[in-house]
Protein backbone atom coordinates (compact mmCIF):
# COMPACT_ATOMS: atom_id res chain seq x y z
CA UNK A 1 0.00 0.00 0.00
CA UNK A 2 1.39 3.49 -0.97
CA UNK A 3 1.31 5.97 1.60
CA UNK A 4 0.42 9.36 1.09
CA UNK A 5 3.08 12.28 2.05
CA UNK A 6 1.98 14.34 4.39
CA UNK A 7 0.20 17.45 4.22
CA UNK A 8 2.31 20.86 3.69
CA UNK A 9 2.08 23.64 5.93
CA UNK A 10 2.56 26.63 4.27
CA UNK A 11 4.45 29.48 5.61
CA UNK A 12 2.20 32.20 3.49
CA UNK A 13 -1.27 30.98 1.92
CA UNK A 14 -3.69 33.63 0.48
CA UNK A 15 -5.65 33.68 -2.99
CA UNK A 16 -3.15 34.53 -5.44
CA UNK A 17 0.27 32.39 -3.87
CA UNK A 18 1.59 30.30 -1.65
CA UNK A 19 5.06 30.21 -0.36
CA UNK A 20 6.30 26.51 0.97
CA UNK A 21 9.38 25.75 3.31
CA UNK A 22 10.90 23.10 0.99
CA UNK A 23 13.34 19.86 2.84
CA UNK A 24 16.04 18.90 1.98
CA UNK A 25 15.81 15.92 -0.75
CA UNK A 26 12.74 16.76 -2.67
CA UNK A 27 12.52 17.72 -6.10
CA UNK A 28 10.51 21.03 -6.94
CA UNK A 29 9.22 19.24 -9.88
CA UNK A 30 8.55 15.64 -11.55
CA UNK A 31 11.78 13.83 -12.39
CA UNK A 32 11.94 11.32 -14.81
CA UNK A 33 10.87 7.78 -14.15
CA UNK A 34 8.49 6.61 -11.74
CA UNK A 35 10.29 6.75 -8.64
CA UNK A 36 10.87 10.72 -8.84
CA UNK A 37 7.17 11.42 -9.52
CA UNK A 38 6.84 12.99 -6.06
CA UNK A 39 7.88 16.36 -5.75
CA UNK A 40 7.06 19.54 -4.08
CA UNK A 41 4.53 20.53 -6.89
CA UNK A 42 2.80 17.63 -7.13
CA UNK A 43 2.70 17.77 -3.11
CA UNK A 44 1.26 21.35 -3.81
CA UNK A 45 -1.57 20.67 -5.95
CA UNK A 46 -2.69 17.90 -3.70
CA UNK A 47 -4.16 21.09 -1.46
CA UNK A 48 -4.51 23.55 -3.89
CA UNK A 49 -5.46 22.34 -7.39
CA UNK A 50 -4.36 25.87 -8.82
CA UNK A 51 -0.70 25.53 -7.16
CA UNK A 52 2.11 26.07 -10.36
CA UNK A 53 5.28 26.52 -10.00
CA UNK A 54 7.21 29.82 -10.86
CA UNK A 55 10.84 28.81 -9.48
CA UNK A 56 12.76 26.09 -8.40
CA UNK A 57 15.83 24.90 -5.98
CA UNK A 58 17.97 21.99 -6.74
CA UNK A 59 16.42 18.74 -4.92
CA UNK A 60 19.36 19.13 -2.14
CA UNK A 61 18.59 22.44 -1.24
CA UNK A 62 15.70 23.14 1.02
CA UNK A 63 14.39 26.57 1.76
CA UNK A 64 11.78 28.93 0.56
CA UNK A 65 9.39 28.20 -2.53
CA UNK A 66 7.02 30.61 -3.83
CA UNK A 67 4.29 29.17 -6.09
CA UNK A 68 1.63 30.98 -8.19
CA UNK A 69 -1.98 30.12 -7.38
CA UNK A 70 -3.45 30.36 -11.44
CA UNK A 71 -1.60 31.34 -14.80
CA UNK A 72 -2.50 34.98 -14.77
CA UNK A 73 0.18 35.08 -10.57
CA UNK A 74 2.50 32.22 -12.56
CA UNK A 75 3.05 35.00 -15.32
CA UNK A 76 3.34 37.89 -12.93
CA UNK A 77 5.76 35.95 -10.58
CA UNK A 78 7.63 34.73 -12.82
CA UNK A 79 8.25 38.15 -14.54
CA UNK A 80 9.47 39.29 -11.07
CA UNK A 81 12.06 36.70 -11.05
CA UNK A 82 13.31 37.61 -14.36
CA UNK A 83 13.53 41.18 -13.55
CA UNK A 84 15.57 40.88 -10.28
CA UNK A 85 12.87 41.96 -8.28
CA UNK A 86 12.78 38.81 -6.12
CA UNK A 87 15.12 39.11 -2.92
CA UNK A 88 16.77 36.44 -2.50
CA UNK A 89 19.52 34.84 0.51
CA UNK A 90 20.38 31.64 1.08
CA UNK A 91 22.76 30.48 3.84
CA UNK A 92 25.02 27.41 3.70
CA UNK A 93 27.86 25.62 5.54
CA UNK A 94 31.38 25.69 3.29
CA UNK A 95 34.44 23.74 3.58
CA UNK A 96 37.64 26.00 5.39
CA UNK A 97 38.16 29.31 6.97
CA UNK A 98 36.42 32.54 5.06
CA UNK A 99 37.03 35.98 6.26
CA UNK A 100 34.30 37.63 8.41
CA UNK A 101 33.66 41.12 7.80
CA UNK A 102 30.96 44.06 7.53
CA UNK A 103 30.70 44.06 3.80
CA UNK A 104 29.94 41.86 1.57
CA UNK A 105 32.48 39.96 -1.13
CA UNK A 106 31.12 39.60 -4.63
CA UNK A 107 32.25 36.46 -6.55
CA UNK A 108 31.60 37.33 -10.36
CA UNK A 109 32.36 34.57 -12.79
CA UNK A 110 30.47 33.91 -15.55
CA UNK A 111 28.55 30.29 -16.14
CA UNK A 112 28.02 27.64 -18.63
CA UNK A 113 26.79 24.06 -18.80
CA UNK A 114 29.78 21.22 -18.71
CA UNK A 115 28.33 19.56 -21.43
CA UNK A 116 30.02 16.43 -21.35
CA UNK A 117 29.73 16.47 -18.05
CA UNK A 118 25.86 17.67 -17.54
CA UNK A 119 23.81 18.61 -15.52
CA UNK A 120 27.28 20.18 -13.84
CA UNK A 121 28.17 23.39 -14.54
CA UNK A 122 31.57 25.32 -14.66
CA UNK A 123 33.16 28.96 -15.24
CA UNK A 124 33.89 29.66 -18.36
CA UNK A 125 34.57 33.62 -19.82
CA UNK A 126 32.24 32.51 -22.87
CA UNK A 127 29.50 31.93 -19.75
CA UNK A 128 26.51 33.79 -18.98
CA UNK A 129 26.98 36.85 -16.62
CA UNK A 130 26.67 35.80 -12.84
CA UNK A 131 27.26 37.25 -9.69
CA UNK A 132 27.32 36.24 -6.22
CA UNK A 133 27.52 38.40 -2.50
CA UNK A 134 28.93 36.70 0.35
CA UNK A 135 29.19 37.09 4.19
CA UNK A 136 30.73 34.91 6.30
CA UNK A 137 28.61 34.60 9.62
CA UNK A 138 30.76 32.39 11.63
CA UNK A 139 33.57 29.59 11.72
CA UNK A 140 35.15 26.90 13.23
CA UNK A 141 38.65 25.07 12.44
CA UNK A 142 37.64 23.71 9.19
CA UNK A 143 34.13 25.20 8.22
CA UNK A 144 32.24 28.31 7.73
CA UNK A 145 28.71 29.89 8.14
CA UNK A 146 27.92 31.85 5.30
CA UNK A 147 25.00 34.09 3.87
CA UNK A 148 24.69 34.49 0.52
CA UNK A 149 23.19 36.00 -2.29
CA UNK A 150 22.41 35.32 -5.92
CA UNK A 151 22.29 38.51 -7.75
CA UNK A 152 21.70 36.56 -10.77
CA UNK A 153 20.06 33.16 -11.63
CA UNK A 154 22.05 31.05 -12.87
CA UNK A 155 21.52 26.93 -12.49
CA UNK A 156 24.16 25.86 -9.77
CA UNK A 157 25.66 29.37 -9.03
CA UNK A 158 25.91 29.35 -5.21
CA UNK A 159 27.42 26.24 -5.59
CA UNK A 160 29.88 26.65 -8.50
CA UNK A 161 30.66 29.93 -7.10
CA UNK A 162 31.93 28.63 -3.79
CA UNK A 163 33.93 25.92 -5.22
CA UNK A 164 35.68 28.63 -7.69
CA UNK A 165 37.45 30.68 -4.61
CA UNK A 166 38.12 27.11 -2.75
CA UNK A 167 35.00 27.16 -0.46
CA UNK A 168 33.06 23.90 -1.59
CA UNK A 169 29.41 23.42 0.07
CA UNK A 170 29.77 20.65 3.01
CA UNK A 171 27.53 17.60 1.39
CA UNK A 172 27.32 18.47 -2.61
CA UNK A 173 27.53 15.18 -4.18
CA UNK A 174 27.92 16.78 -7.56
CA UNK A 175 30.78 18.73 -6.83
CA UNK A 176 32.43 17.83 -3.74
CA UNK A 177 34.47 14.71 -3.84
CA UNK A 178 34.20 11.85 -1.17
CA UNK A 179 35.45 13.43 1.79
CA UNK A 180 33.58 16.75 1.30
CA UNK A 181 30.60 14.67 0.94
CA UNK A 182 31.21 12.58 4.17
CA UNK A 183 31.36 15.75 5.98
CA UNK A 184 27.12 16.06 5.65
CA UNK A 185 24.52 13.78 4.88
CA UNK A 186 22.81 16.16 2.81
CA UNK A 187 23.38 19.38 1.27
CA UNK A 188 24.17 22.03 3.61
CA UNK A 189 22.80 24.45 1.31
CA UNK A 190 18.99 26.55 2.68
CA UNK A 191 16.73 29.19 0.68
CA UNK A 192 16.53 31.46 4.19
CA UNK A 193 14.37 34.60 2.50
CA UNK A 194 12.12 36.01 0.06
CA UNK A 195 10.79 39.00 -0.42
CA UNK A 196 8.94 40.96 -3.33
CA UNK A 197 5.82 42.64 -3.52
CA UNK A 198 2.89 40.97 -3.68
CA UNK A 199 1.40 40.94 -7.52
CA UNK A 200 -2.02 41.66 -6.59
CA UNK A 201 -2.36 43.47 -3.09
CA UNK A 202 0.84 45.23 -3.87
CA UNK A 203 1.98 44.52 -0.72
CA UNK A 204 5.96 44.04 0.47
CA UNK A 205 6.17 40.46 1.96
CA UNK A 206 9.50 39.03 3.43
CA UNK A 207 9.48 35.98 4.54
CA UNK A 208 12.93 34.26 6.92
CA UNK A 209 13.05 30.18 7.54
CA UNK A 210 16.87 30.05 9.20
CA UNK A 211 18.13 26.28 8.45
CA UNK A 212 19.65 25.68 11.71
CA UNK A 213 22.21 23.12 10.99
CA UNK A 214 24.79 25.62 11.16
CA UNK A 215 26.40 24.59 14.49
CA UNK A 216 26.71 21.30 14.22
CA UNK A 217 28.79 21.17 11.22
CA UNK A 218 31.15 24.31 12.15
CA UNK A 219 33.43 22.13 14.89
CA UNK A 220 35.32 20.39 11.48
CA UNK A 221 35.65 16.89 10.29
Amino acid sequence: MTVSPPDLLPVHEDAHLLVLDKPAGLLCVPGRGEDKQDCLSARAQRQWPDALIVHRLDMGTSGLVVMARGLKMQRALSAAFADREVHKRYEAVVDGVMPQREDWSVIDAPLMADWPRRPLQKIDPAGKPSLTRWRALASGPAATHVLLEPLTGRSHQLRVHLLSIGHPILGDALYGDAALQARAPRLLLHARELGFVHPATREALHFERAAGFAAEFLSGP
